[in-house]
């Protein structure tokens, strides 16, 4: 089986049960900053689980993006990745336990025709927060599963959730696969043999888990579930190694003709092309996604940042050279193309920031690497300075320390990680004016730099193209500024043709507009907004004739031609794949 036949075998025979199909939603989570990226499939959806009425009704499925880091060390191995697809249903306050159990197991023995003498399943063992979960395991055994292959498990197996600190989560119900075809699977299930692996989580959403660290039973009783796409599909292929399926094979091959070596040569070769493999995977969709994420020493950036050094100095291992990453992402752009078009549509983005990343990384290696044998010891102090400086992860602070008999253990990991909270908090602090719509005042002039703002974003996209997005403004009564998402400076045709746009709308006396609507409703008009900030469920949407169309906290003129004319008067790098324009506009 393919994974495009997977993914549509899956959404398809939750269709026919009444499920409507959502698409993938972003990366980046609109609604919680408390997490970095989207971890799993309810993300996009935690305002519904808590009792918000979803458009497409109680019963949802989709095949989600996610990216999960907490475990990146482990990549490398036969199953982990950074980057993985979910497919995933939910009931919101419908079915419950029995219909999602029973639909599980219909679609791993009927749909998938996986045997059932090769299939477990866990369930809670109950704690102070809640009760062992009896029913479930009830339910499987109805189904046909044996007692002995039912294990009751504490919370660090059987819980899921919250995504973030606080939130929706539950007792959960995993499904495990017998992977080892050369002895028959035990009728005893043992959670801990890995060649149970799993494939299937259906989590029972009962609580809300409150800042004060207690859980309160939910109004509405909801259903997550979650089966990995590459996992299962390695199943389903009888391959113990996610990597040779249909996803990763294109990759592979690549990695093998730009290496001039073979997956299989000897482990540390199979290892570091896997983790190549992984990386650039993980990074292509950051670049590629819909928020214009670049590499940087905050937040998503200092990810990213991490997975393409990281996959940089695994090259390096294997002997190369030269710029490699791009031509890696050329081919996961081609496999993925049809099913997210949004790495199609941000191509030039991405192969851009992944070559400067590349060579940026490549001048400074050296010359971290030469402060490195300076050192007779290593701090957690020292070890930020490379970090900052030089663009060192911590990983390989630790390793090169390892390789130098330096001594960097557990009080310099942490004086590290210190210093990387402070450098964090200060980033925030210095960013949270920029992003509450950066006006200085509520005077005439401030106004009109504001809707000039609007005019000046939408002409940027419609010239550099749809990868741009604001990333900060700052608008006084002298003059407007704004930082966007872009990895080139602008040339003089560029600069013109935008000043020409904005002109342009400015002459045409455009109304300017303003609705409220639901969040979701605004996205689905097409609605831009700087959606790493937490909205309301209520949002104004501010609409400049058919030119710009904005979720905005207001205030605004009320036509264009208020503006009289605009001008930019600089044009300048801001930060990596950050650019920042200063202009003004007729008083």
């Amino acid at each position: 089986m393919t994974s495009q036949e997977l993914r549509e075998k899956y959404l398809q025979y939750f269709k026919s049960k009444g499920h409507a199909i959502i698409p993938s939603a972003s990366l980046i989570p609109d609604n919680d900053p408390s997490v970095l990226f989207t971890t799993a499939g309810m993300h996009p959806l935690i305002p519904y689980l808590l009792g918000g009425k979803h458009p497409e009704g109680k019963k949802l499925c989709n095949v989600q993006k996610c990216v999960r880091t907490g475990d990146i060390d482990e990549v490398g191995n036969t199953t982990h990745h950074t980057f993985f697809e979910m497919l995933g249903n939910w009931s919101l306050g419908d079915y419950f336990k029995n219909e999602a159990i029973e639909m599980s197991f219909n679609f791993l023995t009927k749909e998938l025709h996986l045997p059932l003498d090769r299939l477990a399943c866990s369930v809670f063992e109950g704690d102070n927060d809640a009760p062992r979960d009896n029913e479930s395991a009830d339910i499987w055994e109805k189904l046909g599963v044996s007692k002995d292959r039912i294990a009751y498990l504490p919370k660090d197996d059987n819980w899921w959730g919250p995504a973030g600190t606080t939130g929706p989560c539950g007792p959960d119900s995993e499904m495990f696969y017998w992977t080892d075809d050369t002895v028959l699977a035990p009728k005893k299930f043992d959670s801990k043999d890995k060649r149970w692996v799993e494939i299937w989580n259906d989590v029972f959403m009962q609580y809300n888990k409150n800042k004060d660290e207690k859980y309160s039973p939910l109004e509405q009783k909801n259903v997550d579930t979650g089966m990995g796409l590459e996992r299962t599909l390695a199943v389903l292929n009888n391959l113990n190694d996610n990597y040779l399926t249909d996803l990763f094979q294109p990759i592979i091959k690549k990695i093998e003709e730009i290496f001039i070596k073979k997956y299989d040569d000897t482990p540390e070769v199979t290892r570091a092309m896997r983790i190549i493999a992984d990386h650039i995977r993980s990074a292509t969709f950051i670049l590629g996604d819909e928020k214009g994420i670049a590499p940087s020493n905050v937040d998503q950036g200092y990810i990213l940042r991490r997975l393409i050094r990281r996959a940089i100095r695994y090259g390096k291992q294997l002997g190369i050279k030269e710029v490699f990453t791009f031509k890696i992402a050329e081919v996961i752009i081609e496999k993925y193309k049809n099913v997210y078009p949004e790495l199609q549509k941000n191509k030039e983005f991405i192969i851009n920031q992944l070559i400067s990343e590349e060579e940026k990384f490549s001048k400074t290696l050296g010359r971290g690497l030469r402060e490195f044998e300076k050192m007779k010891e290593i701090k957690g102090v020292d070890a930020f300075n490379l970090f900052q400086s030089y663009g060192f992860p911590l990983e390989m602070i630790e390793e090169e320390a390892k390789k130098r008999n330096l001594l960097f253990g557990e009080k310099e990991k942490n004086e590290f990680e210190n210093e990387f909270k402070k450098h964090q908090e200060l980033s925030r602090t210095a960013s949270a004016g920029k992003f509450k719509g950066g006006l200085a005042d509520a005077s005439v002039n401030t106004t009109k730099g504001h809707t000039a703002t609007h005019l000046l974003l939408a002409a940027l996209r419609k010239v550099l193209g749809e990868h741009v997005f604001q990333k900060g403004s700052n608008i006084t009564p002298q003059r407007i500024r704004l930082d966007f998402s872009h990895n080139e400076k602008l040339s003089s045709e560029q600069i013109s043709s935008v000043e020409n746009l904005v002109n342009t709308a400015i002459q045409k006396n455009m109304p300017i507009t303003m609705e409220e609507v639901s969040l979701e409703e605004a996205k689905n008009i097409g609605a831009m907004g700087v959606f790493e900030q937490k909205y309301q469920n209520k949002v104004k949407v501010y609409t400049i004739g058919d030119f710009s169309k904005e979720i905005c906290g207001g205030p605004h003129i009320l036509s264009t031609g208020e503006l009289k004319s605009f001008k930019i008067i600089q044009e300048t790098a801001s930060s990596a794949g950050v650019r920042r324009i200063k202009a003004v506009v007729g008083k």
